[in-house]
């Protein structure tokens, strides 16, 4: 790694090589794969720097710099843990701030024993882990509304209704809908237009950079309008996909379960383990992440120098 640590935007040109390196060692979490970072980059001021074997995030919110933790092979992690570290001190004059450390990182620095830091659960930002065939089959009692609200769509929307693997000529299906959702949220106050719009436009610019970003993204047309889509990666090293945008026309009975379950059938069959990120505190959505009976947890963590 060069002694001198130049951060700059995400390129596009860059992802693949950015993608090998969060490979590098274990991670159950969302940020295990660069999709969440090229769909977020402009929300977060993301910046970048990478080396030829570790890659650092740093980030800006309302209380100032942050980063992700290093990315590079469990082994070196230490080192760069404590170039990070200087890079604050030093260049930053700023104590070392983490946000969305994975538990595996936390466990290989000791930082629950390190005098020099405070470390603390993110409760709210914890991942929802599930088995990839659940949510493929959608198996026995546990799952039997589900499978009540697949079946009455597909009974319902018989011959009117399919699913199709999207991608980048299919950008006029998603800005169209897009512009759908961002208009009904805002009409019920639950998001600001900024937050609404940089996600849109974060979508339409992985979409359109779709030969450099390894993702996949589905979708359910109804009467051959858009009703619903998934956007999805995988993390090879863990067999798990990352679900990092699912959204739907929740005016139609059961679209979040077909969309939710005909994305898996359709993508990453080899997957054994699913991601759905996290509820963000919010009551329903915590609702409906634990009425797909997680099988556990990608924890987080912020760290903080003392």
């Amino acid at each position: 790694m060069d002694k001198k640590i130049v951060f700059h935007k995400p390129s596009f040109d860059e992802a693949s090589k950015l993608a090998a390196i969060y490979a590098l060692r274990d991670n159950m979490t969302c940020d295990s794969t660069v999709l969440d970072t090229y769909i977020w980059k402009d929300q977060y001021n993301a910046e970048v720097y990478i080396g030829d074997e570790a890659a650092f995030i740093l980030m800006k919110d309302q209380e100032g710099y942050f980063a992700a933790m290093p990315y590079c092979r469990e082994e070196e992690l230490p080192k760069y843990f404590g170039i990070l570290r200087n890079y604050f001190n030093e260049e930053l004059k700023s104590p070392l701030r983490i946000n969305l450390a994975d538990e595996d990182a936390i466990r290989v620095l000791g930082l629950l024993d390190d005098q020099d830091f405070v470390v603390e659960e993110e409760t709210d930002l914890k991942d929802y882990l599930y088995d990839a065939d659940e949510l493929r089959n959608l198996p026995g009692k546990k799952f039997q509304k589900k499978r009540n609200l697949v079946n009455k769509f597909m009974k319902e929307y018989e011959g009117r209704w399919q699913y199709k693997t999207m991608c980048c000529v299919d950008e006029y299906f998603l800005e169209v809908f897009m512009d759908k959702w961002i208009d009904k949220r805002l009409s019920e106050g639950v998001d600001s237009r900024e937050t609404l719009v940089a996600e849109k436009n974060g979508i339409i610019d992985i979409l359109r950079n779709c030969d450099k970003v390894t993702y996949r993204v589905g979708g359910i047309f109804v009467d051959e309008e858009l009703e619903a889509f998934t956007i999805g990666s995988y993390n090879s090293r863990e067999k798990m996909v990352v679900v990092s945008i699912e959204k739907g026309n929740s005016e139609i009975p059961g679209i979040y379960q077909v969309i939710n379950q005909q994305f898996l059938l359709n993508s990453y069959e080899e997957a054994t383990v699913v991601n759905r990120e996290d509820d963000m505190g919010i009551e329903g959505l915590r609702q409906a992440k634990e009425s797909y009976n997680p099988i556990g947890f990608a924890r987080k963590y912020k760290v903080y120098e003392k």
